[in-house]
Formats: structure tokens, C-alpha cells, sequence
């Protein structure tokens, strides 16, 4: 399938970003560098990401990529100091704190191997490689999930910007944006952080 590319207008936002959240970067952070607060505060501020107890459904898919079918499965809930056992400092940041990483920090390249993308924090599956394209941004970028089950989408107003936060709808982790400035047949960009996911090729049955 050959990668497609949008239009500049991720540029364009990136610039934007750029000039709207000078007043909400921080210094010396986990990246050693500017890092920007998904929610428009500073990081230092910033409160955790809730997770409401109970049940959840979630289309659940094996790592050699069956359809296991709609399930019940438990929200997962952690404290802080468990979800530092589970992620590094940088995907804590990104996942429980809402952070971006930089553009071109992470493996946002399309993989060789066919394969899942799955939450770095809880091993939902969110998006299959097939979905993936090159927006020119420097984060991965698809133009579907896996399934509408799995993420969850949020009205963000942060920057003076209106955009749809994506998290996971099993940990409620930050995985990124969407934008409705992705390719064919969807139209849509859903731009998600490196270290929010986790690539597992696909294994024979």
C-alpha cells in the first residue's frame, strides 16, 4: 500500500502550536527540552488523567491480529506510583500527564512487519499498521483505529484551538489528537504520540 502524504496543513498547525503555547512550555523537563502540557497548563500543574472504576467494552484483538470480538473488560485504574513501575518517565509524562513529545523524536515511521499498535500503558489494541501513513509531521499518524470501541475522544480547547484529544478507553491514557486533515477513505488524521504506543508485529496463529 503506498504511503500517503497530507497537505501542509500539519505544518501549518505545528507553527501554530508553536506561537500558541509559548506561554504554557516548560523548561528542563523529561525530554531535556521545551515540553508542551496537552492541557494547555504548565507541566508542574498539570492534574492526573481520572480513571472512573468499572467496566469497559473493547474490541479485543490477538497479537496475530484475530478479532476476538467485543468484550467486558475492567478499567484500569493505578495510582502513580504504579503507573511509574509500568512506563518510563517520558511515556508517564505523555500518557498520565497528557505531554507531547517533539516532532521526529520517537518511531513514528510506518514498520516493515505487519502488526498492532497497542496502548504503551495497558496493551489495548488502538490502530493496525494498514491505517498508518506518512503525514510529514513527525508523529505516527493514522487514518482510523482499530476499532471506535478502544479510544476515547475529548472536546480539548487548549491554545486557543478547538481539537479532539484521543485516549485509550481502557486506561484513559493521552495518546494523542485527531484532525480532519488525513487522506482517503476517512479524511481523518489521528496523530499519536511514539511513546504512548507500543508496535507488536504480527504473529501466525
Amino acid at each position: 500500500m503506498p504511503r500517503k502524504q497530507v497537505t501542509d496543513t500539519g505544518r501549518r498547525q505545528l507553527l501554530q502550536w508553536g506561537a500558541a503555547g509559548v506561554a504554557t512550555l516548560v523548561t528542563g523537563g523529561l525530554f531535556g527540552s521545551l515540553i508542551l502540557a496537552g492541557d494547555g497548563t504548565a507541566v508542574a500543574a498539570a492534574g492526573l488523567i481520572q480513571t472512573t472504576p468499572g467496566n469497559v467494552a473493547l474490541q479485543v484483538y490477538a497479537d496475530d491480529g484475530r478479532d476476538l470480538g467485543l468484550q467486558q473488560l475492567p478499567k484500569l485504574v493505578l495510582g502513580d506510583a504504579e503507573w511509574h513501575k509500568r512506563l518510563s518517565p517520558a511515556a508517564f509524562a505523555i500518557l498520565r500527564r497528557g505531554n507531547t513529545e517533539p516532532a521526529f523524536s520517537g518511531a513514528h515511521e510506518r514498520p516493515a512487519a505487519r502488526g498492532i499498535f497497542r496502548c504503551a500503558g495497558c496493551a489495548t489494541a488502538l490502530y493496525d499498521d494498514a491505517t498508518e501513513f506518512d503525514s510529514g509531521t513527525g508523529w505516527p499518524s493514522f487514518w482510523q483505529p482499530i476499532s471506535a470501541h478502544n479510544v476515547i475522544e475529548l472536546r480539548d480547547t487548549s491554545f486557543g484551538m478547538l481539537r479532539t484529544e484521543i485516549r485509550c478507553a481502557r486506561c484513559d491514557g493521552h495518546l494523542g489528537h485527531m484532525f480532519h486533515d488525513g487522506p482517503a477513505p476517512t479524511g481523518l488524521r489521528y496523530c499519536m504520540n511514539s511513546l504512548a504506543l507500543r508496535f507488536v508485529p504480527r504473529r501466525a496463529a
